[in-house]
């Protein structure tokens, strides 16, 4: 078991990575100051002595290292042995707190998805530390500018990275200081790659399927067959399946939006038997007195009973209950999508084709072969989901044949 500590890349803090562990994550809590970069997934500790010392007894107090200093020969540091100086930069420390809490609790009103939330969390926390913690009001657009640009130029980020955090900042600044958007005349942006996705032919589906089993087998069919992303295939619940009339609804899909796409005939045999199986499970969980889920929004306080109804199971659940911390109650959530992840990925290796092919893969695949068979982009766009066709027109690259669409001369 190993704990790497080193410099951040902000003066004045340093890195401490701790491995998953219980007591180690106890004893990182007890260490003033501390600040969780939920980019890097490290702790942010201030670079003092005083705050080494503290590291190194607490971690010595687990009894997990072997060290030739005992935890019982060191005295953890007081409060009122801390140089004053460290007291005003725990204050500031505070104070960044206070503001990220501010933050994220301004993207929730706002009902930005979790994984938003997130994200933008982590670039304003970037941000923050980029100019150590100074007061972000006091920032302007020469400020804002300067830290997308140093993404852009030393970090070498993509565009939609940069775009990214510029959308994390300028919330702050309109949502929550009620200022105009930055001018960004004087910032240098990454440079927007032109990427044509993966497809997969029809024939390397079938030979990724014939590598698949059981629910991941009726994921990757329904991922490929109804055009639907891996997070929203995993969260579908019983009630989002009209099997009668061949429909599936996607609920807060991206950007917060419903929409309907097709159910394959051909899954029909593979869902019935996966709706079975979970009845099973439900069944045996309510038995256990269990039974429950997640239920989106506040629907669990408008609906008390709500989240052992079998219409609100999922499809994909997961094979262990989880255990609410706060509460002690334990339901199912949906397989986590990196288990599915590493299903394709080994599938994708077994069937011997030789690209870089992921779940997505499925999604981009679908709309690729409804172009071949002549269905207009508009259909397309619905069924995909998209806000703008100028998305969905990437998948028009099936009609350019480039050389191989060209006879050659010499060939007539």
């Amino acid at each position: 078991m190993t704990i790497e500590i080193g410099p951040d890349s902000t003066p004045g803090l340093m890195v401490v990575s701790i491995p998953d562990h219980d007591q180690l994550k106890q004893a990182i809590k007890q260490v003033p100051d501390r600040l969780w970069d939920i980019d890097q997934k490290v702790w942010l500790v201030p670079a003092t002595n005083w705050h080494n010392r503290i590291l190194l007894q607490v971690f010595l107090e687990t009894g997990l290292f072997n060290c030739p200093i005992k935890s019982s020969s060191l005295v953890r540091p007081s409060p009122s042995s801390r140089p004053a100086e460290e007291l005003s930069s725990e204050k500031k420390f505070q104070a960044i707190q206070k503001l990220l809490a501010e933050y994220s609790s301004a993207l929730k009103t706002h009902h930005y998805s979790p994984r938003t939330i997130e994200s933008y969390h982590g670039w304003f926390q970037r941000y923050l530390a980029f100019y150590n913690g100074r007061e972000p009001s006091g920032l302007h657009d020469n400020d804002i500018n300067a830290f997308l640009t140093m993404l852009a130029t030393k970090d070498q980020v993509s565009a939609s990275t940069q775009n990214q955090a510029l959308a994390a900042i300028v919330f702050y600044y309109k949502q929550i200081l009620q200022r105009p958007a930055p001018d960004l005349a004087n910032l240098i942006r990454a440079k927007k790659s032109s990427k044509l996705p993966v497809v997969l032919t029809r024939s390397e589906i079938h030979a990724v399927m014939a590598h698949l089993t059981d629910e991941k087998l009726l994921a990757a069919k329904l991922m490929y067959g109804s055009g639907l992303r891996l997070s929203e295939c995993l969260s579908l619940r019983v009630q989002d399946i009209d099997i009668e009339h061949n429909e599936i609804i996607i609920r807060n899909g991206k950007g917060a939006k419903d929409r309907r796409s097709m159910l394959p005939t051909t899954v029909k045999p593979l869902l019935h038997d996966q709706l079975a199986r979970v009845q099973k499970i439900h069944a045996s969980d309510k038995v256990a007195g269990f039974g429950n889920v997640i239920l989106p929004g506040a629907l669990a306080k408008k609906y008390p009973h709500g989240s052992s109804n079998w219409l609100w199971q999922w499809i994909f659940p997961q094979d262990r209950r989880w255990k609410d911390t706060v509460t002690g109650l334990q339901g199912r959530h949906h397989m986590d999508e990196s288990i599915m992840q590493r299903s394709i990925h080994e599938a994708v290796i077994k069937a011997g084709i030789e690209k870089r092919a992921s779940c997505h893969s499925f999604r981009h695949s679908f709309a690729t072969h409804l172009i071949e068979n002549g269905y207009d982009i508009r259909t397309v766009q619905e069924l995909l989901g998209h806000a703008d066709v100028s998305t969905t027109m990437i998948y028009t690259h099936v009609l350019n044949r480039g050389p191989a669409g060209v006879r050659s001369p010499a060939d007539s």
